[in-house]
């Protein structure tokens, strides 16, 4: 990364280079800032008083569909980790940026990553799927290792999950989870962030911690796990949603494809979407110490 950025640098400013990372241009993701900077219902209790945890999830229901010789050079930290979830983590933890002009809010974005520190290996889980006898596919019957173009002997992780900490004076002591993986249940991207217990509970421990989850993929939506009576005669407490699907408040919906939006974009000379040099080194920093201890075999993927 450090060589081509600075193949780059000799032939293009900083304002020339436009880095895609197609997550940055989903509607959800880019909704974020909104959410988070737009509405005082959420930016007053988005700290360590009140968030117990945030977990950034990214799920496919296939496997490397013909990706094999690609993706067991890189596996999934580096195909998915890396780049969409971190990018993710950023906008969900990000200090308000002055404005929304893209130098703001990008510097905003690097100084998040600087306060988190190189993952270490205990606090990764790595996995690699193997075939369900039972399959109903021949994608689903087929491991990973029986992939035409997968060594026998592979150890490429095909699912990750890692915890980080963000240490600064709103995250201070939050986890952070991070999990990916192909082959799995279903196809899935979503971000979830689990608030505190209700202190004092006086329903008998019956309330359930409030959650706000950010569907980014498929059938996007936000909605918001609260604890509400139960319907009748009872006074007991049950656990419903605040739901806005996007696809059922926003008729006729038609939302463009993240490359898009992201071409046009570039087109504007909008920065804003793109990874600037300073935040690629920052991830890399933080990632590239467990990579070389992964690829050195110090931890070996479950199955």
């Amino acid at each position: 990364s450090s060589g081509i950025n600075a193949e780059y640098g000799g032939l293009f400013r900083e304002h020339e280079i436009y880095r895609i990372d197609h997550y940055l241009g989903k509607e959800m993701v880019l909704n974020l800032i909104i959410l988070r900077f737009g509405n005082e219902l959420l930016r007053s209790v988005w700290n360590r008083d009140k968030i117990s945890n945030v977990v950034i999830t990214f799920k496919e229901d296939f496997g490397t569909a013909g990706r094999a010789g690609y993706f067991d050079t890189s596996g999934i930290i580096r195909d998915v980790m890396q780049n969409h979830l971190l990018q993710i983590l950023c906008l969900v933890a990000m200090e308000r940026p002055v404005s929304v002009d893209a130098s703001d809010i990008r510097d905003e974005k690097v100084k998040v990553l600087k306060f988190i520190k190189p993952i270490e290996l205990d606090d990764v889980v790595i996995g690699q799927y193997v075939g369900n006898p039972d399959g109903k596919t021949d994608d689903a019957r087929t491991g990973y290792k029986e992939d035409p173009g997968v060594p026998a002997d592979s150890k490429t992780p095909t699912y990750a999950m890692a915890k980080m900490h963000i240490d600064n004076d709103r995250w201070a002591g939050v986890p952070f989870i991070l999990k990916c993986g192909k082959a799995l249940n279903e196809r899935k991207a979503e971000i979830r962030i689990q608030f505190k217990d209700t202190p004092s509970d006086i329903f008998g421990n019956m309330c359930r911690r409030n959650e706000l989850v950010i569907r980014v993929q498929p059938s996007e939506a936000v909605y918001c796990k609260m604890n509400v009576k139960s319907p009748g005669m009872s006074f007991n407490t049950v656990e419903s949603e605040l739901n806005l699907s996007y696809h059922d408040r926003f008729e006729g919906l038609d939302l463009p494809d993240a490359y898009e939006r992201l071409i046009l974009d570039f087109i504007l000379g909008s920065q804003t979407n793109f990874v600037r040099t300073d935040e690629l080194a920052e991830a890399w920093r933080i990632f590239t110490p467990l990579l070389h201890k992964l690829d050195a075999g110090q931890k070996e993927p479950v199955q």
